[in-house]
């Protein structure tokens, strides 16, 4: 079994979990996450903390523990302070902007990509930036991900959606004789 499994994971004021019928609910001031996990776990919500135990101790279980657990923190997490990806654009007459519940983006195509948020996301967009926040970390990274793939940053300008601090390695290019 996991050691992230054995530890009980505590449980801040304001944040309340239950498990019913194989799914965990956490309900926070920013919002509710929902999860539902394989019948052979067992979760227990006692005196201020989660706890995770095998219901029958077979490979399979003991494997998913420690996954379970981490994806039990990064809910009880998401729920007080939102999870948040910055997503950077370079190049001439690349630009985003969110109208509605699309975010907008001329990547050099002869069309505008426009690419609906996600219910719980929020996304702003400033100069050259675009900000993904919401309280769920697999959605949040889901949906920087898909906007990313849109147009990869290419290593020889650099142009393209690149996350903010992913370095990008450059090539030289052609030389002139």
């Amino acid at each position: 079994m996991s050691r992230l499994a054995k530890k009980p994971i505590p449980i801040p004021d304001k944040v309340q979990v239950k498990f019913a019928g194989g799914e965990v609910t956490v309900k926070g001031p920013l919002g509710e996450n929902r999860r539902v996990l394989k019948p052979g776990v067992l979760v227990e919500v006692k005196d201020g903390a989660v706890t995770l135990a095998p219901a029958r101790p077979d490979l399979r279980t003991t494997v998913m523990l420690g996954t379970y657990a981490a994806h039990l923190k990064n809910m009880i997490r998401g729920v007080v302070a939102p999870f948040e990806k910055k997503l950077i654009i370079e190049g001439i007459g690349f630009k985003a902007e969110v109208k509605g519940g699309e975010l907008v983006l001329a990547l050099g195509f002869t069309h505008p990509v426009k690419i609906k948020i996600p219910d719980g996301l929020k996304v702003s967009s400033e100069k050259g930036a675009i900000s993904v926040s919401g309280s769920d970390k697999e959605a949040v990274g889901q949906f920087a991900a898909a906007v990313r793939a849109l147009k990869k940053p290419e290593p020889y300008k650099g142009k393209g959606i690149r996350y903010d601090g992913e370095v990008i390695r450059r090539k030289q290019g052609k030389k002139t004789v």
